[in-house]
Order: C-alpha cells, then sequence, then structure tokens
C-alpha cells in the first residue's frame, strides 16, 4: 500500500512539473519576445522573423529614447511619484486597517461599509476632475497621490492580517504601558513583515505604471512621468512613421512600443526578488479565511 502511494506521490510530481514548465514558458515568452524585439531592426520585426532571439540586431531606438533629456526628467519624476505616493498610502492604509481590525470598535460596520462601497461606486471621471481642479492639486504631485491613497483591495487584505494576529500581544503591551501608537508601531508592524512588503509591491506597481491620472492632471511636459512620456513616444512614432521616412525613423516606429516596456518594467523586475519572499506568505496570511 505504501508502495502505490509513493508511485502515486512520484507521479504527481511529474506531472505537476511538466504543467508548470509549460506555464513558465507560456507566461515567460511574450516578455522575451518583447526584448528581443527592442534588438531587431525594423525589416525582421515586419517579416516576423523575431522569436526568442533579436534578428538584425540594433540599439538605434534604445539610443533615440535615452538620449532625449526629457527622458531622464520624466523618469525622475515616475520615482518620486511612485515613492512618495507608496510611503503615503502605506501609513493611511495600514492606520485604516489596524482601526478596522478591532471588533470592538464603535462604528466599524460602518467604516468597513464605506469602504466597500468605494469599490463598487465613484463619482466618475468629470466630477473627480471638477473635485481636483477645484482643489487646486493640478500639475501636482497631490492630483496623482491624494485620489489613489488607498485601495480598498489592500485595506481589507491587511484588516484580515491584523485581526489573525493574537490579542493577547497588544493586552500584554497595554499593560506595559504602551499606547495604541506604541502598540501599533513597536507589536504589530514588526510582526507585519510579510503582508507589509507585499502590500508595497502593490502600490508600487501600480503608481509606476500609472499614466491616465497624469496625463489627465499634468499639463507641462516637465511635470509628466515616464509612462507618459512614453505614450507620446509611441504617438508620434506611429503617426510619423509614413511615406518617405528614412531607414532609422522606421526602426524606430517599428519596435518602439518593445522598447518602452522593456524601459518601463526594468525597475520593477529589479526590485521584485527582494520582496518575493514576503508576497506569496502576505496573500495567504492577509487572505480572507472561509
Amino acid at each position: 500500500m505504501t508502495v502505490d502511494r509513493s508511485k502515486g506521490h512520484r507521479a504527481f510530481r511529474w506531472v505537476n512539473a511538466v504543467i508548470l514548465t509549460g506555464v513558465v514558458i507560456v507566461t515567460l515568452y511574450p516578455f522575451v519576445n518583447i526584448v528581443a524585439r527592442s534588438f531587431s531592426d525594423e525589416f525582421a520585426i515586419r517579416s516576423g522573423q523575431v522569436s526568442i532571439f533579436p534578428r538584425g540586431f540594433t540599439i538605434s531606438t534604445y539610443q533615440y529614447v535615452i538620449s532625449d533629456a526629457t527622458f531622464w526628467t520624466n523618469y525622475r519624476n515616475t520615482v518620486v511619484y511612485t515613492v512618495v505616493a507608496t510611503a503615503i498610502s502605506m501609513v493611511l492604509t495600514t492606520c485604516y486597517a489596524y482601526v478596522l481590525s478591532k471588533r470592538h470598535l464603535r462604528g466599524r460596520r460602518l467604516l468597513i461599509g464605506i469602504a466597500v462601497f468605494t469599490m463598487f461606486f465613484s463619482g466618475g471621471l468629470i466630477p473627480n476632475y471638477v473635485l481636483v481642479t477645484s482643489l487646486g492639486l493640478k500639475d501636482s504631485i497631490w492630483a496623482i497621490v491624494l485620489p489613489n491613497a488607498i485601495s480598498v483591495f489592500n485595506l481589507l487584505v491587511m484588516k484580515t492580517f491584523f485581526e489573525g494576529l493574537p490579542v493577547e500581544l497588544e493586552e500584554a503591551a497595554a499593560i506595559d504601558g504602551l499606547s495604541t501608537y506604541g502598540i501599533l508601531l513597536r507589536i504589530v508592524l514588526p510582526l507585519s513583515k510579510a503582508v507589509l512588503a507585499t502590500m508595497v509591491l502593490f502600490y508600487a506597481v501600480s503608481f509606476w505604471n500609472s499614466w491616465f491620472t497624469a496625463f489627465l492632471y499634468m499639463s507641462q511636459n516637465d511635470l509628466f512621468p515616464v509612462t507618459v512620456f512614453l505614450r507620446n513616444l509611441i504617438a508620434g512614432a506611429t503617426s510619423g512613421s509614413s511615406v518617405g521616412a528614412d531607414a532609422a525613423d522606421l526602426t524606430v516606429a517599428t519596435n518602439i512600443k518593445s522598447v518602452t516596456m522593456v524601459l518601463t518594467v526594468l525597475p520593477i523586475l529589479a526590485v521584485y526578488p527582494f520582496v518575493q519572499r514576503y508576497f506569496v506568505s502576505g496573500v495567504m496570511l492577509g487572505a480572507v479565511k472561509g
């Protein structure tokens, strides 16, 4: 009987390994193809010769993008916007989630209801634009940071995580004389590294990839994040790839989408390995338990 279970277990591991390998290949292929296209020339891309290796190797598009001083200004803006917005979002989300995790809190259901309500209903694009404009937030970092400061999904995940922490630890800390903020900072947060790292990743990716908010509320080129710069670059290259353009212009117009995707995703890929070990545990510990 033990031998049968052992054979079945080995068979399951082999099948599982084959399926997961296939999933990894299917997942990685599009990104590898984009990287290959970013280093390929116009003819190879248009004729469909590029798969996972570059054809007609060229870095002209990278040179075209990187040589623009505005690119680096907008890249700096993206870093600043992402860092500031993520920091503010983490402070607000953590405080709100910690409050909601207290079952004895009066009005707790109302606060949860207000948060959940915003997941399904919003004021709409025009009312939001009027509100941001009337508050004088246009052409400032706050137009990007404040309207998206709290993600309700992240809030609920963090609330569930806090609810799973032992109540006895907080009671003991309170007996020792710690205030509510002292308990949060010295007891709760050190035990919540996994979910905090996960939420930082979620917020950072969201703000880094966001472009429409800046496109809507920013009117000066030197205030744009890099995503808006790359969006404008793609639009300009696409409209400019017409009859009469020389070979260099055609190459830029053809693979500029691939180049912009690579340049945009690189910082997130660089950061992800440092928080990956917290990612799975943070999501699982903060998941809603049945």
